[in-house]
């Protein structure tokens, strides 16, 4: 059951992350992005960029804040132009964490030719397959569609428990600048953007508003995107109610907040969950937060 709850979200991610969805989303309201420096930006210049985003300048509980520059988190990389690879060379980018399933790599390659650019981690899985829609998707309510999301994101920390232990461990081993995407940069790597931000002692809050983000900077992206997923399974979600498709689509408070409290209910909460998930005992996530905080 996790497992096909697991798939209808990769199915909603992938085949159903449209161009055609998301310009006709690209008019609606978004949340206040909290602002950065002057000499900073929280979305990336970028001409073929994906929700591609700096976690960096968000202050952490003691008063410390996230360093600029080290940690991305993004949609498909596919667009990105020669220029944008030219950028992300200059900003030295070492490091790829890829969420997504082998068939969306496969859909959208990653821009940079073989033997150069950054290392990339990639699992080959089947869970996000693009033909995994149920059949029955027609009845599904807006309701019902948001339940279906909420329930999704906790069974993320351990579909992806693996994935995320990488990525610390590639941070605490310092291959650092490091960029962690899936297809659209909401729902895999918004989980991940949680865990990262919470390890470093960011508000839980200022976590939310960092995930809510999507809502602003992934439809422009979608919209003028050059490439479109198995146009077949896009049009037979084209076909749903406005209003299911949001369901799916949107970044809702709800479904991050689902994951964060399985943090909470781990025995020990967050930090618990670090040690017993992630590997990381109070030393690492010190470590950690040495290493990518001022």
């Amino acid at each position: 059951m996790k497992i096909r709850q697991i798939a209808i979200l990769g199915a909603a991610l992938v085949a159903l992350s449209t161009p055609a969805f998301f310009a006709a989303q690209a008019a609606g309201e978004a949340p206040v992005t909290a602002g950065a420096p002057a000499a900073h930006q929280r979305l990336l210049p970028l001409e073929g960029g994906r929700n591609f985003r700096d976690l960096g300048g968000y202050r952490t509980a003691d008063g410390h804040t996230v360093k600029w520059g080290l940690l991305f988190r993004s949609g498909s990389m596919v667009d990105l132009t020669a220029g944008d690879l030219a950028y992300l060379n200059k900003l030295g980018l070492k490091t790829v964490c890829d969420y997504r399933d082998k068939n969306e790599r496969k859909a959208e390659p990653m821009p940079w030719a073989a033997g150069t650019g950054p290392t990339i981690f990639a699992d080959d899985y089947d869970g996000m397959a693009i033909g995994l829609m149920p059949k029955d998707m027609a009845k599904i309510t807006p309701e019902g569609a948001t339940g279906m999301m909420a329930k999704s994101y906790p069974m993320m920390l351990k579909t992806f428990g693996p994935q995320y232990k990488r990525m610390f461990a590639q941070l605490l081993a310092g291959q650092a600048p490091l960029a962690f995407n899936c297809s659209a940069g909401k729902d895999r790597t918004g989980v991940s953007a949680a865990l990262l931000l919470t390890a470093l002692g960011v508000p839980r809050e200022t976590v939310i508003q960092d995930y809510l983000l999507t809502n602003q900077y992934l439809p422009a992206a979608m919209a003028k995107a050059k490439t479109s997923p198995n146009a077949a399974t896009g049009q037979a979600f084209l076909s749903l109610p406005p209003a299911v498709q949001s369901a799916f689509m949107k970044a809702d408070r709800s479904y991050i907040e689902a994951a964060l409290s399985q943090l909470d209910a781990h025995p020990g909460g967050a930090m618990g969950y670090f040690k017993d998930e992630m590997g990381m005992d109070q030393a690492q996530i010190d470590k950690l937060r040495a290493m990518y905080l001022d």
